[in-house]
């Protein structure tokens, strides 16, 4: 039974938030890690971050009893019952407002309500199910976990911070679509109107190259203004560069779910190293631009 409340939390997901989470705490730490602040950090997130995905469940319970990858759910099986998983979203999400409430900051508290509301209202419950622009509006919420970790430890929304956002905001976009082309079938069956589905996988190579290369743009943006040193520089555009190839690749592929799925690995692998690598790379700009 545990198994199927944990399962209910979309590991995968929590897993990825814990990774780009990680990854904002340490443009902002600069090298000097409090553990206790970042483990706090991370324990508050994911537990926002589960509630919302116990929500997703139940909100997407038609849709998944049509996806093979989703139709066995808890919700789609009625193993778990609406209201007890919808009080256990309640417990998850008072505990994880509660620690960046109390125990980080403001600012960490408000890019959680943020991330929250806009995966549960405006993806969840709207934009999933009627446009092509989903994606973008879930990207939203998938830039607010490497927010929630910049500014726990910067305590403002400066340059880096929105550079955070747009930089992972961006990278969701053509990760999400190697997803929806290797998940195809699943994606038509449930009628889900993703821009592959929607339109065509070829716009969606073409769309996929132009925000791989503004992706690449907006990090490197860390490196202007002073937020990451040379060697993330150096990685940084490696990576890219490979996935703008990849993303080339793709034009010509024969096999086009086969691709997609390399497509879409590639791009975890690229945000888990970028992530990590902020560990030894983040500096303090000279003069910081702040926001609010």
């Amino acid at each position: 039974m545990l198994k199927k409340y944990l399962f209910l939390t979309k590991p995968g997901i929590l897993f990825g938030n814990f990774v780009t989470a990680l990854g904002g705490y340490f443009v902002a730490a600069q090298g000097s890690v409090d553990f206790l602040l970042l483990l706090i950090t991370l324990l508050g997130t994911l537990f926002v971050v589960a509630s919302g995905c116990v929500i997703n469940n139940v909100i997407d319970q038609d849709i998944d009893s049509k996806m093979q990858r989703t139709q066995n759910r808890a919700m789609v099986q009625k193993s778990i019952s609406i209201p007890v998983a919808l009080a256990f979203a309640f417990v998850l999400g008072l505990i994880g407002f509660s620690i960046l409430w109390f125990w980080v900051n403001a600012y960490a508290f408000l890019f959680a309500v943020i991330g929250f509301v806009v995966y549960v209202g405006f993806y969840s419950l709207w934009t999933k199910r009627t446009t092509i622009h989903q994606t973008i509006v879930g990207s939203i919420s998938g830039a607010a976990p490497p927010v929630i970790g910049y500014t726990a430890v910067a305590n403002q929304f400066d340059m880096g911070a929105l550079l955070v956002f747009l930089g992972y905001a961006l990278w969701q976009m053509p990760h999400s679509w190697g997803i929806a082309i290797y998940r195809f079938d699943d994606y038509k069956n449930a009628g889900i109107p993703i821009l592959p589905v929607a339109r065509s996988i070829r716009r969606t190579k073409i769309e996929s190259l132009i925000y791989v290369v503004l992706f690449c743009l907006t990090m490197n943006g860390l490196f202007i203004f002073g937020y990451a040193n040379w060697i993330y520089m150096l990685v940084l555009n490696a990576f890219s560069l490979y996935w703008v190839y990849l993303t080339i690749q793709g034009f010509k592929a024969q096999d086009d779910q086969l691709w997609a799925k390399q497509y879409f690995m590639f791009s975890v692998k690229l945000i888990t190293v970028i992530s990590v690598i902020f560990s030894f790379t983040s500096k303090a700009p000279s003069m910081p631009i702040v926001f609010f």
